[in-house]
């Protein structure tokens, strides 16, 4: 069952299954969980037997195996045998074959084949003449080659021996020579399948004495191929069969090595009693329940008829108003003890609505009497309202004109401020170029000076020029005696003849140079003269300008005096119309607040009425409250 269709139940039926399924639950979980365990129980022992089923087959068939091989193996090693490969003499051979069959009566032949595979000698002519033109046959068959190799196979017995007529293990052992171990031939002795039907009888007769006539038992090789079934023909195939096996390990060595022992049977009729006890349990616990919500039903009824009674009293409570019924109590448990106190509730919930009814006339008086005041109250704010507003437009006109004559006096303050500057730069410029001036006329002094020592220089390279220009005359006179008296010398003064040559060529190159450096110093001592008369006259006009300038500057002095007088009066000006406007501003800002806190007062007023017109809201619905109820 979902929750919200427990939701939907009342009370009598939420308890009817809350204490069913208390009383329910923990045997339903103990009948499951023993259920379980008797099951898991029963699964384990069945598994146990079976095991040891299996286990016993296995070790059954393994020793039989091995007595079998052991046999086999002596009787291949018997004097006779041996003695009528050699000679080619069988009748010992046959009478010793003859004879161990007789004996041994699990198996359904014996016969002595030679190398080649030719059968020489059985423990019946009939037999042995069932083998003859099948050499070849014989040498290929699996069983022959093993017993060559020295070992047993049992790759045959999947499938019935056309000889034998039936399934036959074959166990095949080779016939040595006793003394040099050269192989002689093969005995073959077929071991009877069949007998294994003898060797699990035990086991089938005691599972038939423990009524489980399902039990059987099967030997499969390694690979799974069935090699021998207890059920025979009329096997049963059940998918989910109860089985367990035994598998034959190499601990024991013999031709069914791998071989798997299963021991099974059919699940129903195993568990056929741990079925029949679950259904007998089931009925049980059915009946249980029914009885547990029987006995509930009954409790939850004996709890719920109080409580309904109490509930139809509390409906007509809700739907009526009517607080004057009374209510009974019968019983003094917590049900009776709930009723009391809601019988006292009622009580205490009538006096309750007396005095809220008392409480009511008493608040809607009270909130008609606030509605008077606060309507006459918001009549004298309006009107003080609208006089502010009409001193607060007249505030904002006056504030406006006198940020206007702020700016104006703001920007002539700037335009006095960019004079007051220009005049200073005017009188610094001034100042700076008389400065120049006088240092150019300084410079110029100074260059009239050195124009003066250079014309001295220039008169003395004359001087100077006169007395190399007399030096190179004399070097001519001296050059043209010396030539004279070269040539009175004759051959002796050829060589000082063209010395004096050299000496007068010199001194008439130094002759002409010295002209034509006269000629030089006089251009120059032209152009010094030249120089030194501008000079003068420059500096003569470089006197006048600077009477001049000095006069411009103290003009321009007087200048920057006055426009700093001007600068002065316009800053007071300013500083007089921003304290003006400063003064206006504040009267702005405190007809503003005075606005704000109007609007302030008017939406408190607002408020004020709309609590009262909540108030009598509150007022006429306590009223229909307390009148809702009888009293």
């Amino acid at each position: 069952m979902s929750l919200p269709l427990i939701g939907t139940l009342k009370l009598r039926g939420r308890l009817t299954l809350y204490v069913t399924l208390l009383a329910v639950a923990p045997l339903i979980i103990s009948t499951w969980v023993g259920a379980n365990t008797t099951r898991q129980m029963m699964q384990d022992q069945v598994h146990e037997m079976l095991r040891i089923e299996a286990e016993g087959l296995k070790d059954l068939v393994e020793a039989s195996l091995v007595e079998r091989e052991t046999s086999v193996r002596s009787w291949a090693e018997d004097s006779l045998v041996r003695e009528a490969l050699l000679t080619g003499s069988y009748e010992q051979s046959d009478a010793v074959l003859s004879r161990l069959q007789l004996r041994y009566t699990t198996f359904t032949g014996l016969v002595l084949f030679t190398e080649s595979g030719r059968a020489v000698s059985a423990s019946t002519p009939a037999l042995r003449d069932s083998f003859l033109g099948q050499d070849e046959a014989v040498r290929n068959a699996p069983w022959f080659k093993a017993a060559q190799e020295g070992h047993f196979t049992s790759a045959t017995l999947t499938q019935e021996d056309p000889v034998f007529g039936m399934q036959v293990l074959h166990l095949a052992a080779p016939v040595m020579e006793s003394r040099g171990g050269r192989r002689l031939g093969v005995l073959l002795a077929a071991y009877d399948w069949g007998q294994v039907g003898e060797v699990v009888k035990a086991a089938l007769e005691r599972a038939r004495s423990r009524k489980n006539e399902s039990f059987a038992l099967e030997v499969r090789t390694a690979s799974g191929t069935l090699l021998f079934d207890s059920r025979g023909q009329d096997a049963w195939h059940v998918p989910n069969a109860v089985a367990a096996e035994a598998i034959n390990g190499p601990e024991i060595a013999d031709v069914g090595d791998g071989w798997r022992f299963v021991a099974l049977s059919d699940p129903e009729e195993v568990y056929a009693t741990v079925n029949k006890l679950r259904a007998g349990t089931l009925v049980g616990v059915l009946a249980v329940v029914v009885l547990a919500a029987l006995a509930a039903f009954l409790l939850a009824r004996g709890i719920t008829l109080p409580i309904a009674r109490l509930n139809r009293v509390v409906r007509r409570i809700v739907q009526e108003g009517d607080l004057t019924q009374k209510l009974e109590v019968r019983s003094k448990d917590e049900v009776g003890e709930l009723a009391e106190s809601f019988i006292q509730m009622v009580d205490n919930l009538r006096e309750t609505t007396e005095s809220l009814q008392r409480g009511t006339r008493v608040l809607t008086e009270t909130v008609a009497e606030l509605t008077r005041a606060a309507e006459q109250q918001e009549s004298n704010i309006t009107r003080q309202a609208a006089a502010l507003q009409q001193t607060q437009v007249t505030a904002q006109e006056i504030k406006q004109t006198s940020m206007v004559a702020a700016e104006r006096a703001g920007a002539v303050l700037q335009v006095a401020s960019r004079a007051e500057e220009l005049g200073r730069g005017g009188a610094l410029a001034l100042t700076e170029s008389m400065s120049g001036i006088q240092t150019l006329r300084d410079q110029v002094d100074e260059m009239a000076d050195q124009i003066g020592r250079l014309n001295e220089r220039a008169q003395r390279i004359g001087g100077i020029t006169q007395t190399v220009k007399g030096l190179a005359d004399r070097s001519n006179m001296l050059a043209l005696n010396a030539a004279i008296e070269a040539v009175r010398s004759g051959e002796h003064g050829k060589g000082f003849a063209i010395v004096a040559k050299e000496i007068r060529t010199l001194a008439n190159q130094s002759i002409q140079s010295t002209a034509q450096v006269g000629d030089l110093l006089e251009d120059i001592t032209q152009a010094i003269l030249k120089t030194v008369e501008l000079s003068e006259q420059g500096q003569v006009r470089m006197e006048a300008g600077l009477a001049q300038a000095r006069t411009s500057g103290d003009s321009m002095r007087a200048l920057s005096t006055i426009v700093q007088d001007n600068m002065n009066a316009v800053r007071q000006i300013a500083n007089a119309v921003s304290q003006q406007n400063a003064g206006i501003a504040e009267i702005f800002n405190a007809m503003t607040d005075l606005s704000t806190m109007m609007h302030d007062t008017m939406v408190g007023l607002q408020a004020s009425q709309r609590v009262t017109e909540a108030l009598r809201e509150v007022a006429t619905q306590m009223q229909q409250v307390a009148r809702s109820y009888r009293v």
